[in-house]
């Protein structure tokens, strides 16, 4: 087979070096790196680590001022409130940049940093229609070849609550979105079923995937995640469904989580934490053990709800590392595998990893080993999409627009 480019000198996190072969944006052989290259263009690596492109699997990008003015936080005026954070996101919407603009800001951040496989939450309801999503929808078109990007039809404001938001939502399918979303069922909406009923409703029309915020705690909340593993496994969607921030998980006792995560495990409903602040979260190592997909997103970056976040998935990965208490090698690994390996599953990606057949998606580490790099985030990464350079050093080189 001729090769359209070689990559030579690339060190993966077993220590092997490889070189790896490139055919139509795909990853066509992993050669030795005493193998001919008979002719073909190369790339030398330079023994860096090499690693599968990051996998983003819960963002917003039409609600980011990342490269907009300095908004300072307001807090809730009696602790974490939903309704309240959903109203202050309004107001400062209200006062940003253009929405195209920020999101742009925001994916030139991600990529910089290494990801190359994007979920998006962008808001579908009664609050704005559908105005955001084509928006986003728009900026995905234009950075086609740089990223790949998923969009939840995401109902912020509610789907009960917000007139005309069910009709938004299955409009929104068919305007472009990869998935519907929902939010909070019980405490948001105050109807678990009705607002399920939506939810996998439009999920069974259009044969899409799932992913549903829930912030709600305790008992409730793993109420919650007992009723929507139950339509998943109705509807024989296993694998399909994914639920946001489970905040609920991390609130509750040891013999009630295993038995909600053998649940979740059975019913193939993978869950996403990004390890937020002094917020409990689900314990990674006790689902993992228990045969759930657990992956990670940054989630919000310098928005309504918090001002941090920079959107470095490896970043993220420490982050996950350090809250949960992971120190040995194996710990960081998995921390490492909730940003690549699990959320690449999650997302349903066939075509991941550094294997033959596989989209030559990758980035370079300056580290020894993917322990290393947890806990370094070491910067100086170059980022290649379908075996393309797209970004070097936090900057995008390969834009196509």
């Amino acid at each position: 087979m001729a090769f359209d480019k070689i990559f030579l000198n690339a060190r993966f996190d077993d220590g092997t070096p490889h070189h790896i072969a490139v055919k139509d944006g795909r990853i066509a052989a992993l050669l030795p790196t005493d193998a001919p290259t008979d002719g073909a263009a190369t790339i030398d690596l330079g023994n860096a680590l090499v690693a599968p492109g990051f996998v983003e699997g819960h963002i917003h990008l039409d609600t980011s001022f990342y490269g907009d003015a300095w908004r300072p936080h307001k807090p809730c005026t009696n602790g974490f409130n939903v309704h309240e954070r959903v109203a202050f996101q309004a107001q400062n919407m209200a006062e940003a940049a253009p929405m195209d603009v920020r999101a742009r800001n925001q994916l030139d951040l991600c990529i910089g940093h290494g990801t190359t496989q994007m979920r998006s939450h962008v808001m579908v309801d009664g609050s704005v229609g559908l105005k955001s999503l084509e928006t986003i929808l728009r900026v995905r078109e234009d950075y086609r070849g740089l990223i790949d990007i998923q969009l939840v039809a995401f109902p912020q404001s509610g789907i009960l609550t917000s007139p005309g938001t069910p009709q938004l939502l299955d409009e929104a399918i068919g305007l472009g979105a990869n998935l519907v979303g929902g939010l909070d069922p019980a405490s948001f909406d105050r109807d678990v079923e009705k607002h399920l009923d939506v939810v996998f409703g439009v999920a069974d029309k259009h044969g899409v995937d799932v992913d549903i915020h829930l912030h709600d705690m305790g008992t409730l909340g793993a109420f919650e995640i007992e009723q929507i593993a139950a339509r998943t496994r109705a509807l024989g969607m296993e694998g399909h469904v994914a639920i946001s921030h489970a905040y609920g998980l991390g609130d509750i006792t040891m013999d009630q989580l295993k038995s909600v995560a053998d649940t979740l495990a059975r019913s193939g409903v993978a869950i996403m934490t990004n390890a937020p602040g002094t917020r409990p979260f689900p314990p990674i190592l006790v689902l993992r053990n228990a045969g759930v997909t657990v992956f990670s997103g940054n989630d919000n970056i310098r928005d309504s709800w918090w001002p941090y976040g920079d959107g470095d998935m490896l970043r993220r990965a420490t982050t996950l590392g350090y809250r949960s208490g992971f120190n040995t090698d194996g710990e960081l690994r998995v921390a490492f595998d909730l940003v690549t390996a699990s959320g690449a599953k999650a997302l349903r990606l066939e075509d991941y990893g550094l294997r033959v057949g596989a989209k030559a998606d990758f980035v370079t580490l300056d580290a020894e080993h993917v322990p290393e790099a947890v806990v370094a985030a070491p910067p100086g990464r170059a980022v290649y999409k379908a075996g393309m350079l797209v970004a070097s050093n936090g900057t995008i080189v390969g834009r196509q627009r």
